[in-house]
Formats: C-alpha cells, structure tokens, sequence
C-alpha cells in the first residue's frame, strides 16, 4: 500500500480521533498524522502551510472531515478554504467522515469539491481503499 506523506483529522470526539489515530498509525499509511479538534483549527493549521514554501512543512495531502462540531463545523471550515490564499484543492483530496449521510449534507458538501463519503467509524479498510482510489 502506498504511502502518503500527511494525513489530517478534523473531529471534535476525542474517542473517535483516538480510534482513527490508532488505525492510521496501525496501517502505516502517512508519515504525519495532524488533528485538529474543530474547523477554525484546521483552518489556522492549513493558513499556515499555504502556500507552500521552500522548506515549509506542506499541506495534507488527504483531509479526514467531520461535519458536526463546536467553533466552526465542516460546512464552514469547506465554506473558508475557498479563502484560503495558495490552497490548491487539485493537491488534496478531503473525504467527509461522519454519522450523518443525509442526502442534503452530501449535496451540501459535494458544492465544495469534497471528494469521498466515510461513515464513521473509520476503519482500516474503508481507509486503504481511499488511498489506493485517490493515491495510487
């Protein structure tokens, strides 16, 4: 399975990032796990590492998003990336990791170039398969 070099978790539920952190880590499928507990954080995060520059830490290649959280939730954190100077959506592919699949949801953040559907909880196959689609 190939390798990707940043992976980043956006959720709120620190049981559920703990479990996802396990199984990203179990399957040695990122040298770098980044987390954010809510949007604003990783908007700030991604602000950061935009653009990329020579030398600077590069942005995730793949965002694991929830949708439902405190501070800004996924559809404003997708809604605010647009914004975000040097962020090249083509680089990274962002798959919405969440309970609900209500189709309005789906509709919702598909508008916002969301590639890929997950229902929690993450597991090693859902996640293998995500990368081998979007990575291989």
């Amino acid at each position: 399975m190939k390798k990707i070099p940043s992976i980043l978790l956006v959720d709120d539920d620190e049981t559920t990032n703990y479990i996802s952190k396990l199984i990203i880590n179990r399957a040695g499928l990122t040298d770098e796990l980044l987390i954010a507990q809510n949007g604003k954080e990783a908007l700030d995060l991604l602000i950061e590492r935009c653009p990329a520059s020579e030398g600077a830490n590069p942005v995730p290649n793949l965002i694991l998003l929830d949708i439902n959280m405190p501070v800004m939730d996924g559809f404003k954190f997708l809604e605010m990336l647009q914004t975000v100077e040097g962020f090249d959506y083509s680089s990274v592919i962002i798959a919405v990791l969440t309970t609900s699949l209500d189709p309005r949801d789906i509709e919702k953040v598909k508008q916002f170039g969301v590639n890929e559907f997950i229902s929690k909880p993450l597991t090693k196959e859902n996640l293998e398969l995500l990368i081998q689609k979007h990575f291989n």
